[in-house]
């Protein structure tokens, strides 16, 4: 290669020094097109390295994150085992009041011998019955128990009555319901009967 070089090498020495300059040109071209294609490609592989530490990174976070957050329990917020249902004189003697079924699950009953909360759960399954006003019976949708206005069941596969919350007056005149306190029913026989104490005298 230099031979071949030697040969191509004018002798007149201004030429000689021209042509010295164009190959060292040539070379430094050459070398700088190199450059260029290595730095391209190392930016290539930069940028791989990058993403790949991106999604580890990524990753890794996450995963501190859940752990972190199983470190604190979950809580739910349930309302309060004690509300206020108004005043007596807002109930009508013989009807149910279903104001509360939603919020607290309870249905408010008035009759002549005074107020009654029953729980709105049904005692076969944990089903929500509904209040048939013109049947006057609590029914099941789910399974197709039947209970009366006291809460007695008389048809269907629920196996007993439905259960009642503490009910009183508070230092306002207002109903208080209290569901910490339920009274619990067992079967074949008449809540009213069973727990007179769940009876807010009228």
């Amino acid at each position: 290669m230099a031979a071949a070089l030697k040969d191509k090498a004018p002798t007149d020495p201004a030429a000689l020094a021209k042509w010295r300059a164009d190959e060292q040109a040539k070379e430094r071209a050459r070398r700088d097109k190199e450059k260029t294609e290595i730095g391209s490609l190392w930016s290539r592989r930069d940028f791989l390295g990058r993403l790949g530490w991106g999604g580890f990174g990524a990753f890794a976070t996450i995963g501190l994150l859940a752990a972190v957050r199983s470190a604190f329990p979950r809580v739910l917020f349930l309302p309060p085992s004690k509300f206020s249902a108004g005043y007596p004189g807002d109930y009508v003697i013989g009807e149910v009041s279903e104001k509360f079924k939603q919020d607290f699950r309870t249905w408010i009953v008035r009759t002549k011998a005074g107020f009654y909360a029953i729980f709105a759960k049904c005692t076969h399954l944990g089903c929500t019955p509904r209040w048939l006003k013109t049947e006057q019976k609590f029914k099941c949708p789910c399974h197709g128990s039947g209970y009366y206005i006291s809460g007695l069941n008389f048809e269907g596969p629920a196996p007993r009555p439905m259960d009642r919350f503490k009910i009183s007056i508070g230092d306002d005149g207002q109903l208080i319901v209290d569901k910490s306190v339920l009274y619990e029913m067992q079967p074949g026989v008449d809540p009213n009967e069973q727990h007179p104490e769940s009876i807010l005298k009228a």
